[in-house]
């Protein structure tokens, strides 16, 4: 991996407690596809670019084994402490070294992870790891069109949410701008013919105006305005706080905003 940006446990620390967990609905689209191409058992899932587990744990229901890998230390000893899922293991490792054999993982998922990967090296150690007709399920969600809403103010909302993005895009790296484009290039990369895209599953979900700030400051592009500018990240965080209370007309960081979100999915299946 050439990017390491969230490594630190100040970083992990902040994912853990406000990066969204990915649609059920959208799971159980990666589960019937995994049923229709290789049916069951259901045996070994690879969570890579685990960070804090929060897919890891949307998908332990469905496997006899989960196990969620991630460059990070502090990541995988904050997924770790999240008790009651007694079939999953948290790994420090990468996707373009995967440690296991040949042919044993039913499925490989990464959530809002696959554009920080060195696409070749993880395509040739995918198309290893994975069972003849196990399926690689690779989601994210895209930004362009991501809306708080509440009451009559969506709009106004919507205005500062893109106005705090407009402000941190001279700290966007190359891969985050891939990920905007729906992992455009991998999934053309991808080696094998039985492959699908969604392009388009919105979500909804309500969230405290506290926690869609701290989703902000989870951003890479947050976090490196923080190296440079620690104050003046400070800064940005709370008056977007005051800026958000201010146009609901409230006063507490607990008022719930409904967040739509657009989230995609490239589907693959290893020929036999």
């Amino acid at each position: 991996m050439a990017y390491r940006l969230f490594e630190g446990k100040d970083h992990a620390s902040i994912y853990q407690k406000y990066r969204f967990t990915p649609p059920a609905g959208l799971k159980d689209i990666i589960i019937q596809y995994l049923d229709k191409k290789k049916g069951q058992p259901h045996e070994l899932a690879v969570d890579l670019g685990c960070g804090t587990g929060q897919n890891s744990r949307l998908l332990a229901p469905h496997f006899k084994e989960v196990v969620g890998l991630d460059i990070s230390e502090c990541q995988v000893e904050e997924a770790r402490t999240v008790p009651g899922y007694s079939n999953i293991t948290y790994r420090k490792g990468t996707a373009e070294e995967l440690p296991f054999s040949d042919g044993s993982v039913d499925l490989l998922t990464a959530a809002s992870a696959a554009h920080w990967f060195d696409q070749s090296r993880f395509l040739a150690e995918a198309t290893r790891v994975l069972k003849p007709r196990g399926c690689m399920a690779l989601l994210g969600f895209s930004d362009s069109n991501t809306k708080p809403n509440y009451q009559n103010c969506g709009d106004r909302l919507k205005n500062i949410y893109e106005e705090v993005k407009q402000a941190l895009k001279p700290y966007m790296s190359n891969p985050v701008a891939v990920a905007e484009g729906k992992l455009d290039p991998l999934y053309s990369a991808i080696p094998f013919p039985d492959k699908e895209r969604i392009d388009c599953f919105r979500a909804k979900s309500l969230i405290s105006v506290r926690h869609l700030v701290g989703f902000m400051q989870s951003w890479s592009m947050f976090q490196a305005y923080t190296l440079k500018d620690p104050k003046g990240a400070e800064e940005l965080l709370s008056n977007t706080e005051k800026r958000f209370l201010q146009e609901m007309g409230v006063t507490s960081p607990d008022t719930e905003v409904e967040l739509e979100l657009d989230y995609y999915c490239i589907l693959a299946c290893k020929p036999h």
